[in-house]
């Protein structure tokens, strides 16, 4: 593949990995319980999108392409699963954040399974393998070494951003800790997540 093909790919993957989604603010919040449990979390997206190129490669992916039905199965799973983390996290607010390994019911390798889970739930991740990945690939030829050479990437920028934000949210804990700070980044996360939920599920019904 062509340099200057894949600093183009690398330069789209990074902006949308600053545009904020479910992923985001997953890590966000499990990173509130520590750096090391945001940084499963990003572990756990990224190896999501690891299996999402896997899925181009093999053809899998081309089932959403062509199925509405599938592809409405997918976004209403993902749905659900937002959903649920959402109550899940609105019932849960209020716990201190003492535990680090403990915080909000869940440890390192739990905020991993969350992330992987939300990375292949996610309907917009899905679109984006199927109908952009293979404009970059070369004379559109899914196979699986490039396919995954593009998904490596975008997997890394992704973990990159992710890592950041775990990185930087553990080192501000002190402070994240504060009850008043705390009550707030709960209720916003939690509706946040709880909100991407339902637009999913509601998109998923027109």
């Amino acid at each position: 593949m062509e340099l200057s093909l894949l600093l183009a790919f690398a330069g789209l993957c990074v902006l949308l990995a600053l545009t904020p989604g479910p992923d985001t603010f997953l890590v966000l919040r499990f990173s509130l319980g520590g750096t090391r449990t945001g940084l499963a979390a990003a572990v756990g997206s990224a190896t999501g999108s690891l299996l999402w190129a896997l899925a181009v490669a093999a053809g899998l992916a081309t089932l959403l392409e062509q199925s509405a039905e599938a592809y409405r199965a997918v976004k209403i799973a993902g749905g659900l699963y937002l959903l649920w983390l959402g109550i899940r996290a609105l019932l849960r607010r209020g716990k201190g954040l003492g535990d680090v390994e403990g915080a909000y019911g869940i440890g390192a390798g739990a905020a991993m399974r969350a992330g992987l889970i939300s990375n292949v739930l996610n309907p917009k991740v899905g679109l984006f393998f199927v109908a952009v990945v293979p404009q970059f690939l070369p004379g559109h030829d899914a196979s699986l070494g490039a396919t995954l050479l593009l998904g490596v990437i975008f997997a890394a920028v992704g973990f990159a951003y992710f890592a950041t934000i775990a990185v930087v949210a553990g080192r501000a804990l002190a402070w994240l800790r504060r009850p008043r700070v705390q009550r707030a980044i709960d209720r916003g996360t939690a509706g946040v997540i709880t909100a991407l939920g339902v637009s999913t599920l509601v998109s998923a019904t027109r």
